[in-house]
């Protein structure tokens, strides 16, 4: 594998009301599909290796939008099970919890990071032998969680990679050390 580019879906009515959505399999907005469109322009239908994607609708319709058509589906790419957070917001959970975060709080009934990351490394080690570039449709948390880990940084550490709606991002090398080589491009429709 040359790099590994992320990609996460397009808006969603709770991407954009800030809603953990974790497992519930909603579609993308109008704005949705222009940001999937607008990612399919600047990717120019670039040739990948490998074309991995969330098995949600949201991810699927991002990839299949942006020109990806023949994506293999990979369970380990699901965004992070929140658990009984599914659907609320953080100020909404820390009205209960004050001072909640979910990198450092966890949820009930939900993963915990150890079980994102398991699955992370499992979606590295599968791109790793690939002659050529990577890229993987998917999800804030779990792509989030996946760069931390490409770069041997507990998964909580996903809390530092900000990371949009339809945004662009990649990892790499530095010579025989892992990179980021970009982060969070953001593409307008």
């Amino acid at each position: 594998m040359r790099e590994l580019w992320l990609m996460r879906h397009g808006e969603t009515e709770w991407s954009r009301s800030g809603a953990h959505t974790g497992r519930t399999d909603i579609p993308l907005t109008a704005a949705g599909r222009d940001n999937a469109a607008a990612l399919g322009r600047y990717l120019e239908v670039r040739q990948f290796a490998l074309v991995l994607v969330s098995p949600l609708q949201r991810a699927r319709d991002t990839c299949r939008l942006a020109g990806y058509q023949n994506a293999l589906i990979n369970p380990d790419l699901r965004e992070w099970d929140y658990g009984d957070y599914e659907g609320f917001t953080t100020p909404q959970i820390q009205a209960q919890r004050p001072g909640w975060s979910l990198w450092t709080d966890g949820v009930p009934n939900g993963e915990t990071a150890a079980q994102v990351a398991a699955r992370a490394e499992a979606v590295i080690a599968r791109a790793l032998p690939v002659d050529g570039d990577v890229a993987l449709f998917a999800h804030a948390h779990i792509l989030r969680v996946l760069a931390a880990r490409w770069l041997g940084l507990p998964p909580e550490d996903g809390r530092l990679f900000a990371l949009g709606t339809a945004a662009v991002s990649s990892l790499g090398y530095e010579r025989q050390t892992r990179v980021v080589t970009r982060w969070n491009l953001s593409l307008s429709a």
